[in-house]
C-alpha cells in the first residue's frame, strides 16, 4: 500500500481517479459500497494501483474504524495516491450524490404519496439488496480462494446469511463474529 508521503500517480491519473469517482457517485443506489465491484475493477484490475489484498484490506479497515460506511472510499484513495488521493476520492463521492440527494429529496417529499414515487421506492430494495450481495462476494473471494482460510471464510459467510435472513439481530454481532474468527485465525 501506499505510504501516503507522495502521490505515485500522475495529474492526469488523480484527475481521471476523481471523475470515475464522481460517475460512482451517481450509480451509488444504497450507499457507496455498492460500487466497490466496479471501484475494484478500476484500481485493482484496470490500473493495478492496489492488489485484490489492499482493496480488501482497505474496505475492511474503514468499515471497522468508527464514523460514516463512506469512508471506505477515502482509504481507498489514500493507498492509491496519498492524501491527493484521499481527496479525490471522496470529493468526487460526497459533492454529486449529496447535491442529488438535496435536491431529490425536496422533490421526493412534496410528492411522497404519489404511485410513481412510492413505486420507485419499493423497486430499489431488491436492486440494493443485489449490489449489496456482489460487493460481499467480492470482498470474500480472497479469502474463500486461499485454502487454508476457505472452509472458515465460508462459514462466516453462511452463518451471516442465515442469520440475517432468520433473525433481526443487529449485524454489528455479526461483525464481531467475524473479527473473533479472524482474531483467532479461523478465517
Amino acid at each position: 500500500m501506499s505510504s501516503g508521503l507522495a502521490s505515485p500517480i500522475s495529474g492526469v491519473d488523480l484527475l481521471g481517479l476523481f471523475a470515475h469517482f464522481l460517475m460512482l457517485s451517481l450509480l451509488a443506489i444504497g450507499g457507496a459500497i455498492t460500487t466497490a465491484p466496479d471501484m475494484h475493477r478500476y484500481v485493482v484490475g484496470e490500473h493495478h494501483w492496489l492488489t485484490d489484498a489492499q482493496f480488501s484490506a482497505s474496505v475492511a479497515i474503514a468499515q471497522a474504524a468508527p464514523g460514516p460506511n463512506v469512508l471506505f472510499v477515502a482509504v481507498i484513495g489514500w493507498n492509491v495516491a496519498g492524501p491527493l488521493g484521499a481527496l479525490a476520492t471522496m470529493t468526487g463521492t460526497l459533492v454529486p450524490s449529496t447535491a442529488l440527494t438535496l435536491a431529490a429529496a425536496r422533490w421526493g417529499a412534496r410528492r411522497r404519496e404519489t404511485r410513481g414515487i412510492r413505486a420507485f421506492t419499493t423497486g430499489l430494495t431488491p436492486l440494493t439488496i443485489g449490489l449489496l450481495v456482489a460487493t460481499g462476494w467480492l470482498l470474500a473471494q480472497p479469502y474463500v480462494i486461499d485454502g487454508a482460510h476457505r472452509l472458515g471464510a465460508i462459514a462466516v459467510v453462511a452463518v451471516t446469511v442465515l442469520v440475517m435472513l432468520r433473525t433481526r439481530l443487529s449485524p454489528m454481532w455479526l461483525v464481531g463474529l467475524g473479527a473473533a474468527c479472524g482474531i483467532f485465525g479461523w478465517v
